[in-house]
């Protein structure tokens, strides 16, 4: 989801590309998996990444306190839960290391470059004043997101950034009860239904987009 800022105001001004060199690279401190509130929202891939690399359900995500709904923009998504007295989040280990790196987030991948979505696409940036440890060292932006098949995962998350885009505006002008159906259909048809390890994502993902687009 969108958040609104200026762009120009939290960056170096430039948008990378997969293959431009950006300072973001460092050793890591979780400094930036601490505090975030409910700002880590997961998307359909988060969850398929988290249920089949854990052998677990969405819900028991839920359960065990690792992720909590909350209402963005009209629609309820699931994010990254903070707790305890330091609001950290709940995948860090007594080390202060992410026990789930090889599965984190994508919005934990690209920290902390951001995303800036312009004309049905969306352009890379550097956040300047989220990340204070240094030195940072030069890295290629693909390199650093390390997101396998990472031009199919772009495509899936331009469209899935149009599409709640795109319902959450549709909503508006609808009464509370289609807001709250529209939400649980959101909720079971691309977070609780399981998906299979054994089966491609994409192609499971878009399959579920079609019934999605029937409600748009």
């Amino acid at each position: 989801m969108e958040r609104e800022i200026d762009w120009k105001e939290v960056s170096d001004g430039r948008f990378y590309g997969l293959r431009d060199m950006v300072k973001a690279g460092c050793e890591g401190c979780s400094d930036c998996c601490r505090g975030m509130g409910s700002s880590i929202v997961l998307d359909p891939l988060d969850i398929f990444r988290l249920t089949t690399g854990l052998d677990c359900s969405f819900d028991e995500l839920l359960s065990e306190e690792k992720v909590e709904l909350n209402v963005a923009e009209g629609l309820i998504l699931p994010n990254l839960k903070m707790a305890g007295v330091d609001e950290r989040c709940g995948f860090l280990d007594g080390n202060g290391r992410c026990s789930v790196h090889a599965l984190r987030p994508g919005m934990c991948r690209i920290f902390p470059l951001g995303r800036f979505y312009e004309n049905q696409s969306f352009r890379y940036f550097i956040q300047i004043h989220e990340c204070r440890k240094e030195p940072k060292t030069k890295v290629k932006v693909q390199k650093w997101i390390d997101t396998p098949d990472v031009k199919r995962n772009e495509a899936f998350i331009i469209d899935w950034h149009y599409f709640l885009k795109d319902l959450s505006g549709k909503m508006q002008e609808q009464e509370k009860g289609f807001q709250k159906t529209v939400s649980m259909f959101l909720l079971k048809t691309f977070y609780q239904k399981p998906y299979s390890k054994q089966e491609d994502f994409y192609k499971q993902f878009y399959e579920r987009m079609e019934e999605g687009k029937k409600l748009v």
